[in-house]
């Protein structure tokens, strides 16, 4: 295939080549064999299963002791790799904002008891809470950039790995900053626009996620308990004195909002109702104002001075039906935004509904390209393969309109523009000759055959007449004056 051809546009080939240039410039050290060792990844025939297998890949032109090497003792720039991939074009919501998710997935090693800094992580079972379990292995805070409407690609941005000692929430919120500056930056959101909206899971507390990510121009979005109690807005000094005439002390906080009990609730300030495809009939309704009431422990222990008020819009979402047919249960959200219209309502549910797209990622790296297939012992080579996965990534999202569908026999055929991304992977060899290689081929490890035979030597050696056969003239001069 060429760029030649009509129907091929320049536009994406243009994005994946200026990406993989930028890229090789953020390898340092064994920068040839991790370039290989990414195109082996996207030109393997099947699932990843091994790293050693990528060395017999006709596009890893180099040995297995050379794989080993580079991720044992390889070396990324992370921090630049970060600012390119801040700099490629950008997936933006229905109302032309950026939409983040984050969540941690886990590299399993349970088998692997001489590798540090290994945590307990939990999994989910298949068959119930009760067979839930915690498996020793890496766990891997993403953060990724959502595309609107339903579609099984986003954008990585970046990854980090949690440590023993690390807050979650802490270490989040400084790779949000960091992510956050880096679009900035790099020209992706300027100001005047929409803020940036980050969207979490319930394993996030998302009132404690907005206090950290103070000051930055962000809204977290994010899900609550069902079981959550939260507060309304404090009563100006005009209506306590209305309802306690007898005066006191005013309250800091306003009555109760429980999830659980509709009769606290009153009535919302947005309501809307839309009919959807998948879900029938979505309801939302959403209270202004509500902020949770903290106290001295749990996270906040260690807070100094009085305790902030984060006030936020709480979204509760009902369905008709879910996809799989389970029992659709009410959804609740906070927003850390503040006056939302219905308008405003829809885009928050419509764009926490996008944050499962970031799971047909993470099946992509470990299913298809193999993530946590190696058995690397130090954490280091751990993260050198990730950064790895994350740059194979950027390379197939700009191709999913010029790849082909090379479908297996039992699979369906997919809309034009809407290949997953293992299909996009497999055409991305028959892609790979109008895209750049900016890998130096390896040098030959053996010495060369030498002179060929016949051939005239151009600078011949001075040639001296060694041993007692023949003497030089001095020699024989020298000898004869001393004999009798």
């Amino acid at each position: 295939m060429s760029l030649q051809q009509p129907g091929i546009q320049r536009e994406p080939f243009a994005v994946a080549s200026r990406f993989r240039e930028d890229f090789f410039d953020c390898l340092a050290a064994r920068g040839d064999e991790l370039f290989e060792l990414v195109d082996a990844l996207l030109c393997a025939d099947g699932p990843v299963t091994s790293p050693v297998d990528l060395t017999l890949v006709a596009e890893h032109r180099r040995g297995h002791g050379a794989m080993y090497e580079a991720l044992n003792h390889g070396s990324v720039d992370v921090p630049r790799l970060r600012q390119v991939l801040a700099g490629l074009p950008m997936p933006r919501a229905a109302d032309g904002r950026l939409v983040l998710a984050v969540d941690v997935t886990n590299w399993l090693r349970p088998d692997a008891p001489t590798s540090a800094d290994r945590l307990f992580c939990h999994v989910y079972g298949r068959s119930g809470r009760s067979s839930d379990q915690f498996v020793p292995g890496w766990p891997y805070s993403f953060v990724a950039a959502l595309e609107s409407g339903r579609t099984f690609w986003c954008q990585l941005l970046d990854a980090v790995r949690l440590g023993p000692e690390d807050d979650v929430a802490e270490v989040t919120a400084v790779q949000l900053r960091r992510v956050v500056t880096d679009l900035i930056e790099m020209g992706r959101w300027h100001i005047g626009d929409r803020d940036i909206l980050v969207v979490f899971d319930a394993g996030y507390d998302a009132p404690r996620m907005a206090h950290l990510l103070d000051a930055l121009p962000v809204e977290v979005l994010g899900r609550m308990r069902s079981d959550r109690v939260m507060r309304r807005q404090t009563p100006s000094r005009k209506e306590y004195a209305l309802a306690y005439p007898q005066g006191g002390r005013p309250p800091k906080h306003g009555k109760e909002f429980r999830f659980a009990k509709s009769d606290t609730w009153g009535e919302p300030d947005a309501a809307t109702a839309q009919v959807t495809d998948r879900y029938g009939t979505a309801r939302a309704m959403a209270w202004d104002r509500i902020h949770p009431r903290l106290t001295t422990r749990s996270a906040w222990i260690d807070h100094t001075g009085e305790l902030p008020i984060i006030e936020g819009t709480s979204i509760r979402l009902e369905v008709d039906r879910l996809p799989g047919g389970g029992d659709p249960l009410p959804l609740w959200l906070w927003s850390s935004a503040t006056g939302l219209t219905g308008e405003d309502v829809d885009v928050r549910w419509q764009a926490f509904l996008r944050r499962f797209d970031i799971e047909h990622l993470f099946r992509l790296m470990k299913q298809t390209l193999g993530w946590t297939r190696p058995k690397l012992r130090t954490p280091e080579a751990g993260e050198r393969w990730t950064w790895l996965i994350i740059a194979a990534h950027p390379q197939i999202r700009p191709l999913r309109g010029a790849a082909a569908d090379l479908r297996r026999p039992w699979e369906k055929p997919a809309e034009l523009g809407r290949l997953t991304p293992a299909r996009v992977r497999r055409g991305f060899r028959n892609l790979r000759p109008n895209l750049p290689c900016p890998a130096r081929p390896p040098k030959p490890n053996r010495p060369g055959p030498g002179r060929p035979l016949g051939s005239k030597n151009r600078y011949p050696a001075t040639r001296y007449d060694v041993g007692k056969a023949v003497r030089r003239p001095e020699t024989i001069a020298k000898r004869d004056q001393f004999r009798p």
